[in-house]
């Protein structure tokens, strides 16, 4: 069983339902890999859909090659006959991956979701009910909650268009740099996904301009529009487009190719932290870093991001950080680098700059 209090739940269903799992077994969003090895592997491989590189690969280092692992992008199997969901932070990722699995599905198909009672609301029963079927939630065990829902062929075949991803112009703001009125793209599940974040509008504002053939980094670059930007004010610069999520790198690429004439000049990685990048290979790594996971408060990711910068840049190459002002990522930085200026500053937010 699993440590974790909602998918031992699950799986204590499943076990106690005597649920068949020899058909396709598809479990979307599972977040340690744990649910995925908790389920048998020898009558089927069972299949993980996951918008985390973190996630794949810590399911990878549990099952191996007994599943088969997939991104949000790529395509689904043809046919789920149990469909198992790890209830997602951001309702609308859901959203986009019900619409592309839901076809999938057949009367006979068993759907079930968990969660932490905190994570399960009305609008996630809606959105079941109204893509998949009729939805109902059980009792409350230790904080968390199952979700089933009875696959209705006929609602799930009905004209309901996926609105992800979704596109929208940028205002004609000059203080947006090179990029504003440009649009930009966000898959289902990117951070301020139908609007420009407000954090992003400050930083956008003070952007280091670069030269020639400058390596640039947008780190966790979400829907893209920082590197973008980058790219417009250099149009010879080469860009590295860097998230941990696949959505967010399939946004980036879809701005940056919406915005760039020639878009030779980039390359798009799915990975953790600065990890993918070469040492010593980047001249300017621009940064908007996370501090949730999943719903925790944290500064490990922060942590990760800076010491990974510090590795890939050039001596002399520059680490960009916007971030609220109470966090304190000054402290981290000098420690990290050994110095750190302050570039701007609003009373939320701060931009800093280290360099290497």
């Amino acid at each position: 069983m699993s440590t974790d209090a909602a998918d031992d739940y699950l799986l204590r269903h499943l076990e106690e339902a005597g649920v068949d799992l020899g058909g396709t077994v598809v479990v979307l969003g599972d977040r340690t890999g744990e649910l995925l090895a908790a389920l048998p592997m020898k009558d089927g491989r069972p299949v993980l859909i996951t918008d985390s590189y973190l996630a794949m690969e810590a399911a990878r280092a549990r099952v191996g090659d007994a599943a088969t692992l997939l991104s949000t992008q790529d395509e689904p199997p043809a046919r789920i006959d149990v469909l198992l969901i790890r209830v997602p932070k951001i309702l609308a990722l859901l959203e986009d991956q019900l619409h592309r699995l839901a076809p999938r599905l057949h009367e006979g198909s068993v759907v079930v979701g968990t969660g932490k009672a905190t994570e399960i609301h009305t609008s996630t029963l809606n959105l079941l009910t109204q893509l998949v079927g009729p939805t109902r939630t059980s009792l409350a065990v230790r904080k968390a909650r199952l979700i089933f829902t009875e696959p209705d062929v006929a609602r799930i075949h009905a004209d309901s268009a996926n609105p992800w991803p979704l596109t929208y112009p940028l205002p004609a703001d000059r203080k947006l740099g090179p990029i504003a009125g440009h649009e930009v793209t966000n898959h289902a599940g990117v951070f301020c996904a139908d609007r420009l974040d407000i954090g992003t509008r400050f930083f956008l504002q003070y952007l280091p301009v670069t030269h020639g053939g400058d390596h640039i980094v947008d780190l966790g670059c979400g829907n893209g529009v920082v590197g973008t930007a980058a790219a417009l004010a250099n149009p010879t610069a080469q860009l590295t487009f860097l998230d941990e999520s696949y959505q967010a790198v399939a946004s980036a690429r879809a701005t940056y190719e919406a915005n760039i004439a020639d878009p030779g000049n980039a390359r798009f990685v799915v990975g953790d932290a600065m990890s993918p990048v070469e040492d010593a290979s980047a001249d300017l790594v621009l940064n908007n870093p996370p501090f949730h996971t999943h719903r925790a408060t944290t500064d490990l990711v922060a942590w990760r991001m800076f010491t990974g910068a510090r590795r890939a840049l050039r001596p002399g190459g520059q680490l960009w950080v916007v971030g609220n002002r109470h966090l304190g990522y000054h402290v981290k930085l000098r420690k990290i680098f050994g110095n750190c200026e302050t570039v701007a500053g609003s009373p939320k937010f701060v931009i800093l700059r280290s360099v290497r």
